[in-house]
């Protein structure tokens, strides 16, 4: 059967046996991969491919994958392009699971449960911008409600804090911002304890067996300044063209109606996760079109195709001086980031920006 896009099948003859294997052995090495030039977005995330020691096996599920499930669409759009607009603030956002310690959490209609979660190991790469603790403060039961509050376990064991939403809860969770009690007098990111208490509250008579509510979730918002990944705060000005003012001084040359049309212009490259074997692993998006350039560039080169000086010289010299000079080439101009949410080797979901993955304009230079 054929392929249904040309280029994947290509992509997959040079990736999908190494990739496809790491998938359920061990992660292949990036030199031991063919000698090709390969998407900068795949060797990327190879490098987070399981197989690997420490990889917990089975998909993420439940309220957390739900929850990061949100955040992405309302920060990125189908293609993994984020929206304009997004509140994240910055390129990383990482979810904690918490590991829990203790007996039967249920005593009468109180629930106790003591949570722990580990941040040590953090990249030096990674600075932790705000971190906060996500739960649901109340849950429906069939002959009531149970509500629930988080308490801050304090190291001399004496009576925590409770913790108090800083907002009004989104579609029913709470966020409580823990930044200042994980960041460390030396900089560095600590652990966090803390009691998750729930009490049944219902119409007198009415009886509910015991339900564990969720399990609650840590969020760390990240700058990573790991190279190729995409800036925290917007460049103001990196969609500005950089031609100078020779277009306006050439004759004729923005009144030229009857040159050579060209058709470099965008073209679809599309990569499936699924195809790869990494659909177990990445969550969003499903697929990953980086798109290319081709086409032939006029003779002249128009105002709107966002040309440098020299590509504009270039191309009269071509037409007019030497013809063994040659013409300019169709290239991208203008890129995107791509979002990308995936599944950590300890069972944590990871959302993460990678710059400059997606064409998305072409120029002649």
């Amino acid at each position: 059967m054929a392929m249904p896009y040309p280029f994947t099948s290509l992509l997959l003859l040079l990736l999908v046996v190494p990739l496809s294997q790491a998938a359920n052995q061990s992660p292949l090495p990036l030199g031991s991969l063919p000698a090709v030039p390969t998407l900068p977005l795949l060797q990327a995330l190879q490098t987070r491919a399981p197989g690997s020691p420490g990889w917990q096996v089975g998909p993420a599920s439940g309220q957390p994958l739900r929850y990061m499930l949100n955040l992405y669409r309302r920060a990125a759009d189908h293609e993994g392009r984020p929206r304009r607009g997004r509140s994240l603030g910055t390129n990383t956002v990482r979810l904690v699971q918490a590991s829990s310690h203790g007996g039967q959490p249920w005593t009468g209609r109180w629930y106790l449960q003591a949570l722990t979660y580990r941040l040590e190991g953090q990249p030096e790469a990674e600075h932790l911008l705000r971190a906060t603790v996500v739960y649901l403060p109340s849950l429906s039961l069939a002959h009531g409600r149970l509500l629930c509050a988080l308490e801050l376990v304090a190291a001399s064991e004496a009576p925590g804090v409770l913790l108090s939403p800083a907002a009004r809860p989104r579609h029913g969770w709470a966020e409580v911002d823990v930044t200042p009690y994980l960041v460390l007098g030396n900089g560095s990111v600590g652990s966090l304890a803390l009691r998750h208490v729930c009490v049944r509250a219902g119409r007198a008579g009415g009886h509910d067996a015991p339900v564990a509510p969720s399990r609650p979730f840590l969020l760390l918002y990240i700058n990573d300044t790991q190279a190729g990944l995409a800036p925290a705060a917007a460049e103001p000005h990196r969609h500005r063209r950089d031609t100078g003012t020779l277009a306006h001084d050439l004759p004729n040359y923005l009144r030229e109606q009857r040159g050579e049309k060209s058709d470099c212009s965008l073209r679809p490259f599309p990569v499936s996760f699924a195809q790869l074997g990494w659909d177990h692993w990445i969550i969003a998006p499903h697929h990953y079109n980086p798109r290319y350039c081709k086409g032939t560039c006029p003779h002249l080169l128009r105002y709107d195709y966002h040309a440098p000086n020299h590509a504009v010289v270039q191309s009269f010299v071509h037409q007019l001086v030497d013809a063994n000079v040659p013409r300019p080439s169709c290239v991208p101009y203008r890129y995107s980031p791509i979002s990308v949410l995936m599944i950590e080797r300890n069972g944590g979901i990871l959302y993460k920006e990678y710059e400059n993955m997606i064409a998305e304009s072409c120029t002649c230079r």
